[in-house]
């Protein structure tokens, strides 16, 4: 079946970096587009991060340009969200999605996501 798995978060200073895996199974991984999403308390979730399957092309919301990087490997079914300079902001639940559009159906998949908390 599906799976994403999340991986890397955890508690950081202001200032420090984190970096978030997740594995994919179950599905073509390098057919997929791959995003980061997160979601704070109390606020709707947004996209933070976006990769094309062939990973040439990146997207990356204001707030984090800059400072976050996504990249992938698809020999191993692996994206990754190299988060730099960490504000409190930056504190949510980070979430892995996998994208795809074939002919009218749409597939989309999504991990159980990890907690990030900036706070020192």
């Amino acid at each position: 079946q599906v799976q994403l798995v999340e991986s890397g978060g955890g508690l950081v200073q202001p200032g420090g970096s984190l970096r978030l895996s997740c594995a994919a199974s179950g599905f073509t991984f390098s057919s997929f587009a791959m995003n980061w999403h997160r979601q704070a308390p109390g606020k709707e979730r947004e996209l933070v991060a976006a990769i094309t399957s062939n990973g040439r092309n990146t997207n990356y919301a204001d707030s984090v340009k800059g400072r976050f990087t996504i990249s992938r490997d698809n020999a191993k079914n692996t994206v990754y969200l190299q988060m730099n300079s960490l504000k409190p902001e930056d504190t949510a639940v980070y979430y892995c999605n996998a994208r795809r559009v074939s002919g009218l159906r749409e597939y989309d998949y999504w991990g159980q996501g990890t907690q990030v908390t900036v706070s020192s």
